[in-house]
């Protein structure tokens, strides 16, 4: 992608020589003799990087620089002068200005200036970019199905997120229960703070106390400094205890006390350092089953079981496995540089069938599996696993008639999603169109297919 550089001075001919100098390495460069002529290209274009010189009138390069990184905090900015001092260029870094050159400047100086500044604009927006994608996967909305018992929860979810409650989430293994305890995280008021996640079942059970609480410097042999525990990360954010009976008893114990006394012990220290974070517990066993066998203690699953939230096997919402074929094909087909289009009507039920006993992990791994070795527009029969294929599963009228229903589900569903959007936007049907991700003439299609009125706007 061509970066963008906006270069803002008042002397006319080192203006135009700087932008010379970075057209010639094939930068998009516009030139502006003042800041507020800089500001009004700032509304109108998207820019990467700007280059300005400190000594203007009336607005100089640090009244610019301040305007802008108030305004648009994600731009860098590199500030130029002939009169550099150590007290400007203070001030110039404290204003968070990217960078300080004194002029006259080298060739090489410059352009190595410009090229690591663009690279932390880059790093920027992609730590951004992922952000907004992990908190669009993780968030509610981002929970793919629409069966009874997924509705059923997700019913709940958004009274449970807004709440500091400990929540505990049961549930076999592969149907998401991470999932399910980002997206409380994301949809709390501690969607800002730190998500942080471990699992009992993989650490031993030295290190598992080590990891969750900390530890003072010689508290053990390898103990060669303090360290914080990951309680003590998870400080004003989201703590995910994964298999959580896996936990062994003297680490139950130490759980416990943190969930009454809001603080933690690090190993080989007595002094209680508090912690202001929101605990979500997940297992896949019985923890009932646990108390009665003397694995786990009573006293602990009354502190964790505040809020319980179930996430039912796949086997119990056949009617999402199309949803989720699709969702997986859109992942794979961007991970993967693919361009499958969906699955046949016999691979889905062939889908649908099977009892999957690895759940929504396993039909994930299946999916892509197939698309990789895949040499059509569609997901065949073919493709997918021997070990699916050949496993005993539902009778085919069985899994047919499933397919039928959950495609008249969906039909149902999107439907009074449109119908929904259409009345939010008065009927325009752009607007409409544009809030649904569609085009206007597939909007229009559906209207027609659902027999929806279509829109004077």
């Amino acid at each position: 992608m061509t970066n963008h550089i906006l270069i803002v001075d008042d002397d006319a001919q080192m203006r135009k020589s700087l932008a010379n100098l970075l057209r010639r390495e094939s930068y998009v460069i516009t030139e502006a003799e003042s800041g507020e002529r800089a500001l009004e290209c700032l509304k109108t274009d998207v820019h990467d990087l700007i280059i300005t010189d400190l000594h203007m009138e009336p607005m100089s390069g640090l009244d610019l620089l301040r305007q802008v990184k108030r305004s648009y905090p994600a731009i860098e900015v590199i500030v130029v002068t002939a009169f550099g001092t150590i007290e400007t260029a203070v001030d110039a870094m404290k204003l968070n200005a990217f960078d300080f050159v004194s002029k006259p400047f080298q060739v090489d100086e410059i352009l190595l200036r410009v090229r690591n500044a663009l690279e932390k604009s880059r790093l920027k927006e992609q730590v951004l970019r992922l952000q907004n994608e992990a908190r669009t996967a993780f968030s509610i909305d981002g929970i793919v199905g629409q069966s009874a018992a997924l509705r059923q929860l997700m019913t709940i979810l958004p009274r449970v997120a807004q709440t500091d409650s400990t929540v505990l989430i049961t549930g076999e293994s592969g149907t998401g229960k991470e999932l399910i305890a980002r997206a409380i995280g994301t949809a709390s008021r501690r969607a800002n703070g730190p998500f942080v996640s471990v699992s009992c079942a993989a650490l031993p059970e030295q290190l598992l106390e080590s990891e969750l609480f900390g530890h003072a410097k010689g508290a053990h042999s390898t103990a060669f400094a303090a360290r914080k525990g990951l309680f003590e990360e998870s400080h004003g954010g989201t703590f995910f205890l994964d298999e959580i009976g896996e936990a062994p008893l003297p680490v139950q114990v130490k759980l416990l006390r943190v969930l009454e006394e809001r603080s933690v012990r690090r190993l080989g220290d007595n002094r209680s350092i508090p912690v202001d974070m929101r605990l979500v517990a997940a297992t896949n066993q019985n923890l009932e089953e646990l108390i009665q066998e003397g694995r786990f203690r009573a006293d602990l699953f009354y502190r964790l079981n505040v809020v319980r939230l179930h996430t039912p096997p796949l086997r119990e919402r056949v009617d999402d496995i199309p949803l989720l074929v699709a969702h997986f094909i859109e992942k794979y087909n961007d991970k993967h540089g693919r361009r499958i289009q969906g699955a046949t009507a016999d691979t889905q039920a062939l889908l649908i069938a099977y009892r999957w006993p690895g759940n929504v992990r396993e039909l994930e791994n299946v999916i892509q599996r197939a698309m990789i070795l895949a040499n059509g527009e569609r997901l065949e029969v073919g493709d997918i696993a021997a070990e699916i294929r050949g496993t005993e599963t539902e009778t085919p009228s069985v899994a047919q008639s499933l397919l039928h229903r959950t495609r008249k589900s969906a039909g149902v569903i999107e439907k009074q999603n449109i119908r929904a959007a259409l009345e939010r936007h008065s009927g325009n049907v752009t607007h409409t169109a544009k809030a649904l991700g569609v085009s206007r003439a597939t909007l229009q299609n559906k209207m027609r297919q659902y027999g929806l009125r279509r829109s004077k706007a």
